[in-house]
């Protein structure tokens, strides 16, 4: 019998309700659908956390700070990068203060919707992967010469 699928449970999300396209949609699809409507009439590009006043805290703090500045949440990836950047600068005799961004808005004022991210000198030059330290001293050479 369940190689028809008689007697066999259904998922969650197998199920599905009536939507508000008239069909017949699953749950979670809908509710993914809401949550990108609710962000795209906010205007913002982080689901209406962001106002005149926050998006320009954010710009402000792209020039600020240190040189080199690692983007990401603070996981394990982006710590990895930021001790990888470390060693590097460290390797490379050049100031060794990073700053590490956590705050979403601000990362978004970078463009950068992948982390982790590197950015030296106000330029992303690096997202969405964990750099080696060599890889991060190359980087650093050709940015800074």
């Amino acid at each position: 019998m369940a190689l028809f699928g008689f007697g066999k449970k259904k998922n969650a999300e197998e199920e599905l309700v009536q939507c508000d396209c008239g069909g017949m949609c699953n749950p979670f699809e809908i509710a993914a659908k809401k949550a990108a409507e609710e962000a795209k009439s906010s205007g913002c590009c982080c689901g209406g956390d962001c106002n005149t006043e926050t998006i320009a805290e954010a710009e402000k703090a792209k020039v600020s700070g240190s040189s080199v500045k690692v983007l990401g949440s603070g996981c394990a990836k982006c710590n990895q990068l930021e001790a990888a950047t470390l060693e590097a600068l460290k390797e490379l005799g050049m100031d060794a203060t990073i700053d590490h961004v956590t705050d979403f808005t601000q990362i978004a004022a970078y463009g950068v919707m992948t982390t982790p991210a590197l950015v030296v000198d106000g330029k992303v030059v690096s997202f969405g992967k964990v750099l080696k330290k060599d890889e991060v001293v190359k980087i650093l050479q050709k940015v800074r010469g």
